[in-house]
């Protein structure tokens, strides 16, 4: 499985987010924190936001759903242009359906976790999705310090993706950054959030190559991607 880096818009400058879209040259996605100030307490950008982001740039978009009844709101993000859709598992009332409505609509579907949240009541789920992400921080703000203990559930994730012979992709968000994503790696994880780590460089395409070497050596010695 190729490593993937999605720069996160929320560490972007909001004034500017078409040139801050283009400055992540060579990035896989474009990753799009979406926050209602219900479901985390934080209110960021909504469906208009992505639709001129879709026009601005070539880069995919990953949006990322931190909102209640995402059944109700989540197919408009796949019309407003993007290409992966990810809604919370604790706030989903009816998550298979609302994966197959996101991917009969075009775009991949994608259920994040929260920090407390475990995997294993979720298993069954897993061939509904095109993608599972494991919060790596309380979601809400961005600049958070990575939860270490998060580790051993992106294990747990990997195995059981590897145990039922899933294409699936296990995207980590939160705290990720050249001191952390080496173990997010080798823990099972193939697609990296990072926000900081990128738009706080000086150069964030450089910053983008960084990460993704480093992700593809750990990943290259993992065990987990040796198996594969």
């Amino acid at each position: 499985m190729a490593v993937q880096i999605n720069p996160s818009i929320l560490s972007a400058d909001f004034a500017r987010l078409a040139d801050e879209a283009r400055a992540v040259q060579g990035a896989d996605w474009l990753h799009v924190d979406v926050m209602d100030n219900h479901f985390v307490p934080n209110l960021t950008l909504g469906v208009p936001i992505v639709e001129s982001l879709a026009r601005a740039t070539d880069t995919p978009l990953d949006c990322h759903l931190m909102m209640t009844d995402p059944d109700r709101w989540a197919p408009q993000y796949v019309e407003a242009g993007a290409g992966s859709v990810t809604f919370h598992a604790e706030a989903a009332a009816a998550p298979v359906r609302l994966a197959r409505e996101i991917r009969a609509k075009g775009a991949r579907a994608s259920m994040a976790l929260k920090p407390a949240t475990p995997i294993e009541p979720y298993e069954d789920l897993l061939p509904e999705l095109d993608m599972l992400l494991i919060m790596t921080v309380e979601p809400g703000f961005g600049g958070q310090a990575f939860l270490d203990i998060m580790l051993p559930k992106i294990r747990r994730t990997r195995e059981l993706i590897s145990k039922h012979g899933l294409e699936l992709w296990l995207q980590v968000d939160g705290g990720v950054s050249t001191a952390t994503i080496e173990r997010c790696a080798e823990a099972g994880a193939d697609v990296f959030v990072a926000g900081s780590a990128v738009y706080g460089a000086e150069d964030p395409a450089a910053a983008v190559r960084a990460l993704r070497t480093q992700a593809e050596e750990a990943t290259g010695t993992a065990g987990w991607a040796c198996a594969h």
